[in-house]
């Protein structure tokens, strides 16, 4: 297509071509941008993970400020009339201060044996009835997808494309059992 093009047309084309022809692939996108990849290993799991538990890791960064106070070396000197004999010397000093701690924020997510094309449309169903969802019903964790997810599930503080379990349970995605803890056949 691109090759018909006259000149600087066909130059703008060639990446659109390469773009489209790059999207439509069918396949799953495992890993987006600085999105955490969904863990099965014990060993990735947070501490007292229950086994055979799949969870998503998210990273929230540390937030540092620079601080500048004035600190007094020595303090004025001042005669009982009010008189200042000397002024106060002052120092400025600089520091970084932490004002958000860095954090690993672990949350159960459906596992790998549930996302299935089906379970995918699904979901993308279900948060375009939400507003939150505006592409094709493909059954295809997309770009799209990933960010309505992100949209979902940002209010109640999970700032994460991958879907969290209770998200999943808030959209009707995975059965609950009467005690609040998914049936055998979701886990």
């Amino acid at each position: 297509m691109a090759q018909f093009l006259p000149g600087w047309k066909a130059l703008l084309a060639t990446p659109l071509v390469a773009l489209v022809a790059g999207c439509d692939t069918g396949l799953p996108v495992p890993h987006l941008g600085n999105e955490p990849e969904v863990t099965r290993l014990v060993a990735e799991a947070p501490p007292g993970a229950a086994t055979g538990s799949c969870w998503g890791k998210r990273i929230q960064p540390g937030v540092y400020e620079t601080v500048t106070e004035q600190v007094m070396l020595q303090p004025a000197e001042v005669l009982a009339d009010g008189t200042v004999l000397r002024p106060a010397i002052y120092k400025t000093e600089t520091r970084q201060a932490v004002v958000r701690e860095r954090r690993e924020i672990w949350f159960e997510t459906p596992c790998a044996t549930q996302i299935t094309p089906e379970f995918i449309a699904s979901l993308q169903r279900a948060l375009q009835v939400r507003g939150v969802y505006r592409g094709a019903i493909n059954g295809v964790m997309d770009k799209r997808t990933r960010a309505a997810v992100r949209r979902f599930q940002q209010p109640e503080g999970l700032d994460s494309g991958i879907l969290s379990l209770g998200a999943a349970r808030r959209l009707g995605l995975v059965a609950v059992s009467r005690d609040g803890i998914a049936s055998p056949d979701q886990s």
